[in-house]
């Protein structure tokens, strides 16, 4: 097979990329398998806070290209594929001491900058605003029209309506070239070779050894918590409360790449069921254990920020390991050098925002068709040409 124009595809990862690549690829009239070394939604796409969100974002493609993965949510929550599993919420911003608050108005001015919705909260307006949170509380910057899903939901709908089944506890193993040499002719999986004409690698963190880009994607651990249930104090919060130490811990972690270096932001996030969800940890490892020292000062940072919080137990700890690249931005799009060999992953903590969108995109390359989207600052040759002389 040369790959192209075939209508049978792969999809390797059932998280939200793969299980949206699926919908997607369906609804344009191909045949599509979906392979998965384990369930649906079994790694980082279930351990997610579900933040749609373009608020920690600073400006340039991951910005433009969160607010098409928004507007795409409302779109498809309006159309009926997400009724019910779509949340419309602001992200509230917080600081607390004046290097937070200087911080914090520099990322506003740039948010508003590039059209964002905002509103400056401080003083006895704040208080008003938010007034279970620490009189420490200097600022709030409330970013509009954002919003909040359940991975695991979002996955399961998308398969759902795609038709596809999945075929659960398949590892892939590699790929079969073809006789050209640039089209894959095959999987290589533990329950045999499976041939396609197209084949999508969203695999997550599984992808980078696929792709022959190891190095390029690396794990990035994020411990959290949920709590009981508290209607009245989760009625009290307008959406996510995320503490200006969640900007910061993403600019700290560029520095220490490569090391097991562990980072704190904070983000209190009220769920839909009443109960919280409190994170988290950016950690440089694959290792999907918590521990009692990490937790503790998530929780102590929580409470200080959201006092009542004090008077909740904490039912379940958890933690996920995403999928980051070298460079912050996601890879996305065809392989160099394989006419039908299409990549997605590294997506980190923004897959649960960029899934539906990344998995239309898909789609439509793969098809053939323009993207809406711009994937030139995702594109897998800006690694791919580096491993070629390396």
């Amino acid at each position: 097979m040369d790959g192209r124009g075939g209508r049978s595809v792969v999809v390797v990862g059932a998280g939200i990329v793969g299980a949206a690549s699926a919908y997607f690829l369906a609804q344009r009239g191909f045949r599509v398998r979906l392979i998965e070394a384990e369930a649906p939604a079994a790694a980082a796409s279930g351990a997610a806070d579900g933040a749609v969100s373009v608020a920690s974002k600073r400006p340039g493609p991951m910005m433009t290209t969160a607010l098409a993965g928004i507007a795409l949510y409302r779109q498809l929550e309006r159309e009926g594929l997400f009724s019910g599993l779509f949340k419309p919420r602001p992200t509230v911003m917080v600081a607390e001491d004046e290097s937070e608050v200087e911080s914090l108005t520099g990322h506003a001015d740039a948010l508003a900058g590039e059209g964002m919705a905002l509103r400056r909260i401080e003083g006895e307006a704040l208080r008003r605003y938010l007034p279970d949170v620490s009189t420490g509380v200097r600022l709030a910057i409330e970013v509009g029209n954002e919003g909040h899903a359940i991975g695991y939901e979002i996955v399961r709908r998308l398969i759902a309506a795609s038709g596809v089944a999945v075929e659960r506890d398949t590892t892939v193993l590699g790929l079969v070239a073809g006789a050209s040499g640039r089209s894959v002719a095959a999987v290589a999986t533990s329950r045999g070779p499976v041939e396609a004409d197209q084949f999508v690698i969203a695999a997550g963190g599984g992808t980078a050894d696929l792709i022959g880009l190891s190095g390029v994607v690396r794990p990035r651990k994020g411990q959290l918590a949920v709590t009981e249930r508290a209607s009245a104090l989760n009625a009290a919060l307008p959406g996510a409360l995320m503490s200006c130490r969640y900007l910061l811990s993403k600019d700290a972690i560029a520095g220490a790449a490569g090391t097991a270096a562990r980072r704190f932001g904070l983000v209190v996030d009220p769920l839909r069921t009443g109960q919280f969800l409190i994170g988290g940890t950016r950690e440089e490892t694959a290792d999907t254990g918590n521990d009692l020292a990490a937790i503790r000062h998530m929780l102590g940072s929580a409470v200080r920020l959201l006092p009542p919080l004090a008077r909740l137990r904490v039912i379940r700890v958890f933690s996920g390991v995403r999928s980051a690249t070298r460079d912050g931005l996601p890879l996305i799009g065809r392989m160099p050098g394989r006419d039908n060999l299409f990549v997605a992953t590294g997506f980190e903590g923004d897959g649960i925002c960029l899934g539906p969108l990344v998995g239309q995109a898909v789609g439509r390359i793969v098809a053939g068709e323009p993207s809406d989207l711009d994937l030139q600052p995702f594109a897998p040759g800006r690694f791919a040409q580096r491993s070629l002389v390396a």
